[in-house]
């Protein structure tokens, strides 16, 4: 009878040695070593896009962090709002999602319909990067505050350009609006900012709010000019004045990317991206990057994205509302 007892508790023993690691790797994602194998980066716009290259940058600095492969993955469509879907609709501890403004803000405020809700479908993790807009028009056009007086003067006789509704060049320039007595420019949209920027030049538009780097070139051939930023002054565009500094009172706005991942995310990832993202978007060289292709770097705790978010639904919700913006 020891005998046999004996032998069963050597064969308990050797049952428990290989359950051990086959337990370990069927559950990897319960675990404190995330990730355990390579983590899918989705992002909403094509590459060479601007969502894109933050998102690649984040990608190279992260996979040096975590010792595992950021596979960026393009599902560019609706506004971001394919990708954003992907990601909410997720089920693994691997995929996660680089999304802009309006795919937190206002999407659903613009489509009821939409098949995902951002206030509970997402994980937040981090405000990554932001930039300024730029309010451009064409070169003859008059500079500083005597073009808002002749903007106003011709009322909707004048036109803005952007990349179509709900976009935030085109929530934009209706908070703009709602600041400057008397502006009324009629909304003309085109399928992007190329366009936007070709319209101006040709005089076909008036005004649009796009990102600088789109237009710099432009402004310092000669070819259009800045009336002012969306922003305070800004590093990106040092020479660019601020629309404060025009006349325009109390109004601020950026473009900007966040990370999220789906809402079932857990912990140990959480924690992980919490500390590694945080720490590579103040390196230098991820900042430098992200600086050379239009981007300050940001890096915000998930309070922080919270807090961007709740603060610009809430203004573009009352754009959206007052305006009565709806999708085409």
């Amino acid at each position: 009878m020891k005998r046999r007892t004996l032998g069963a508790a050597a064969a308990a023993s050797a049952l428990t040695a290989i359950a051990g690691p086959v337990l370990a790797q069927i559950k990897p994602d319960s675990t404190s070593a995330w990730p355990a194998r390579p983590v899918r980066l989705l992002v909403g716009f094509p590459a060479g896009s601007s969502p894109d290259v933050a998102a690649r940058a984040l990608a190279d600095a992260l996979a040096t962090a975590l010792g595992q492969a950021m596979i960026v993955d393009n599902k560019a469509g609706a506004s971001g709002n394919i990708a954003a879907q992907q990601v909410a609709q997720a089920k693994d501890d691997h995929t996660l999602g680089v999304v802009i403004n309006g795919n937190l803000t206002t999407a659903k405020t613009l489509n009821p319909k939409l098949p995902f809700d951002p206030a509970t479908d997402f994980t937040l993790l981090s405000l990554l990067v932001s930039a300024p807009l730029v309010l451009v028009a064409p070169a003859s056009s008059p500079s500083g505050a005597a073009f808002f007086a002749s903007a106003t003067q011709n009322g909707d006789k004048w036109n803005y350009g952007s990349v179509g509704n709900g976009s935030v060049g085109h929530l934009g320039m209706e908070l703009l609006k709602s600041k400057v007595k008397g502006l009324n420019p009629v909304h003309i949209p085109f399928k992007g900012n190329p366009e936007v920027v070709t319209a101006l030049i040709s005089r076909d538009i008036q005004m649009a709010l796009v990102p600088p780097g789109l237009v710099m070139p432009h402004i310092k051939s000669g070819k259009l000019q800045a009336i002012g930023l969306s922003t305070g002054r800004s590093a990106l565009v040092p020479d660019v004045p601020s629309l404060t500094e025009v006349g325009v009172r109390d109004f601020n706005l950026e473009v900007w990317a966040a990370l999220v991942g789906p809402a079932t995310l857990s912990k140990a990832a959480q924690d992980r991206l919490n500390a590694e993202v945080h720490r590579v978007m103040r390196t230098e060289a991820t900042r430098q990057r992200l600086f050379i292709q239009g981007w300050q770097a940001v890096g915000t705790s998930p309070e922080g994205l919270r807090s961007r978010v709740k603060e610009e639904a809430a203004v573009m919700g009352r754009v959206i509302s007052q305006a009565g913006i709806k999708l085409d």
